[in-house]
């Protein structure tokens, strides 16, 4: 039996889902302080001495919102020869904290030292939290890396640059997988061959008498394959430092490679603009990011589920709309899908997870050659439980103009 609503002539907007998060606020709680922990207490591999530069380490930031398990290492940006452990590295952690994410900041090694020791620090990073998973509550299988400009540039190489673990290691830790489950690269260095390369970070991280083969090694925009874990990447057209040719190229070769990539271009910005605060639209990335992680299903251990229906409007198939499944839950992804001759059809890369949704369907009119008076409306809610194995789901929806 059909459904009955009254339909309202004023629609009220869709509230966006990501709000932008403020890091800290006066009226806020004290944050708590992160551990620190030495990545490799006995001493690191190719050490040069006993300084703190020599001996790589993260900052762990616990969640402050509800945890949900997922994790990301933080890789600051500075050419190789300095970390900008504040703007590219607290402040996103913070960010991410409230996202219920634990956060970790990583002190790798510069310039003088050289590739492989920054790829190395990156990789001892995830291979020790999946290792210490357990006690530190995080899910082994949804640990990223993000990282800015020369950050970028080792993001870009751990997502492309990976293995399985060291299975007949003495060091428990080196079994684990470095394996990277998605990156988030913000105005990243990529490519030290193309003639927008950064010259500075190549020379830092090789050396000055580089080969043109160890170049194309870490132009990580030439390493891409269908084992690269998904990525996001955003950057600004007035980048004068790292042009955004680097995120252009890198996305590219996501997409020709079949990996899940979102890209993010804005128009002002100058290099290094870190969460940008204040700018009406450049301090959205970071919340854009927080998107895709809970759209990619990075924000909850539950599997996404595939889905497909049918959809009437008063007893005939709705045309042309959309339809969304909205969980009450702001870590999980909402399935969506347009809608067209009745029918929808949703992946499961791209569906909700098991449990109640709100289901919100929206009729954007007919397709018609002229204009027509009638506008996009959004129909009144329903609530529906989602589960495993869900058959095709038929939505009769009646409305009284």
């Amino acid at each position: 039996m059909a459904k009955h609503f009254r339909l309202l002539l004023s629609l009220t907007p869709v509230a966006f889902l990501f709000a932008t998060l403020p890091i800290l606020t006066a009226d806020d709680a004290p944050l708590p302080e992160p551990e620190f922990r030495l990545l490799w207490p006995e001493g690191a591999p190719a050490a040069n001495g006993n300084e703190p530069a020599d001996q790589p380490a993260i900052w762990i930031y616990p969640p402050t919102g509800k945890p949900n398990g997922g994790a990301v290492v933080i890789c600051p940006g500075g050419g190789y020869v300095i970390h900008a452990t504040d703007h590219e590295g607290v402040q996103p952690a913070r960010f991410f904290n409230r996202l219920g994410m634990t956060a970790v900041v990583l002190r790798y090694r510069l310039s003088p030292y050289r590739h492989p020791v920054p790829l190395g620090d990156a990789q001892r990073a995830i291979r020790y939290l999946r290792h210490h998973a357990e006690d530190l509550r995080i899910d082994p299988e949804r640990i990223g890396i993000m990282g800015f400009s020369a950050g970028g540039h080792l993001t870009s190489t751990a997502v492309t640059h990976f293995d399985s673990g060291m299975l007949n290691s003495i060091d428990p830790i080196d079994r684990h997988s470095c394996r990277p489950s998605f990156g988030i690269l913000g105005y990243p260095v990529v490519s030290f061959v193309a003639d927008y390369s950064h010259k500075g970070s190549g020379r830092n991280l090789l050396g000055p008498d580089a080969t043109e083969e160890q170049l194309r090694s870490l132009s990580n925009d030439l390493r891409v394959t269908a084992q690269t874990p998904p990525v996001f990447l955003f950057h600004t057209s007035e980048d004068g430092g790292v042009p955004p040719e680097n995120s252009l190229a890198f996305y590219a070769a996501c997409h020709q490679a079949g990996v899940p990539a979102e890209l993010h271009i804005y128009q002002q910005g100058p290099h290094g603009v870190g969460l940008a605060f204040g700018h009406p639209a450049l301090e959205n990335w970071i919340s854009v990011a927080g998107s895709w992680l809970r759209q990619n299903g990075l924000l909850t251990e539950k599997p996404q589920l595939a889905l497909e229906g049918t959809v009437t409007l008063n007893g005939e198939p709705l045309r042309w709309g959309s339809i969304a499944f909205r969980s009450s839950n702001a870590a999980e992804p909402v399935g969506w899908a347009m809608i067209n001759r009745g029918r929808f059809s949703i992946p499961a890369k791209n569906g909700p997870v098991a449990g109640e949704h709100e289901v919100v369907v929206t009729d954007m009119g007919q397709i018609d050659p002229v204009p027509v008076t009638a506008d996009a409306r959004q129909l009144p809610a329903v609530t529906l439980q989602i589960s495993e194995g869900q058959p095709a789901l038929e939505l009769n929806l009646s409305v009284s103009e």
